[in-house]
């Protein structure tokens, strides 16, 4: 039987320390990586592939383990559809899809690397996909503003607000096809999250939306072009 994955326990502050290390690499390391455009753009896409490539093994292993199902295993969590705006952004370079992985890619892997909503423990697969991809998402958005010279915009708020509002009543939709929780829009996780500090359902929900737009704002003053 595998080990449950525990908040906060040395195997979480680890993965953090690790991310936070690689931050730092990638900021002090930024003015390095434009010596070649075209090395760039194959790092991209490598990256874009290992992204990829990491989630459809997870989800083989979903299927190998009969753990996939309808309800919790379609790409309908906002990490998860940051995720594959992140590897179109890293083959693309396109700077509307840039907005979107910013504020709501930044936003919502950082909550979920925080408090991670995880069943497996080190050293186990599912462990490693967890904290890569959604490292991956902050990294790369990251690499795009510091690297590349992509900036966020007060537009690029508005349109990310706009384009979560247009996903929520879809995913409600299919949570009420499937018995689902994705976007934990039926019912907070189990084992505590930020979200626990917005307040009962379905009142969370609007709590989030003003805390996600807080967020926004905070994130374009630290990184809009001065």
């Amino acid at each position: 039987m595998e080990e449950r994955f525990i908040m906060f326990s040395v195997e979480h502050w680890s993965a953090i320390a690790a991310f936070i290390l690689f931050i730092l690499i990638l900021f002090f390391t930024r003015d390095r990586w434009l010596k070649s455009e075209k090395g760039l753009l194959r790092v991209e896409r490598l990256f874009g592939l290992s992204l990829l490539g990491m989630d459809i093994v997870y989800h083989i292993w979903l299927i190998q383990t009969d753990r996939w199902e309808l309800r919790n295993s379609l790409p309908l969590e906002l990490c998860s559809i940051s995720l594959l705006l992140t590897i179109v952004l890293l083959w693309t370079g396109n700077r509307f899809v840039y907005q979107f992985v910013f504020y709501a890619g930044i936003g919502g892997a950082i909550q979920a690397m925080i408090t991670p909503v995880l069943d497996m423990n080190y050293p186990h697969f599912r462990y490693f996909h967890f904290f890569y991809t959604h490292a991956g998402i902050i990294l790369t958005a990251l690499y795009f503003t510091w690297v590349k010279g992509y900036r966020p915009t007060f537009k690029g708020i508005l349109a990310t607000m706009l384009a979560l509002n247009i996903l929520l009543p879809f995913v409600f939709w299919i949570n009420s096809l499937v018995d689902g929780n994705y976007m934990f829009l039926q019912r907070k996780p189990t084992g505590g999250s930020l979200l626990d500090f917005l307040g009962p359902y379905p009142f969370y929900i609007l709590s989030l939306e003003f805390v996600a737009f807080i967020i926004f704002i905070f994130l374009w003053f630290l990184f809009k072009k001065k």
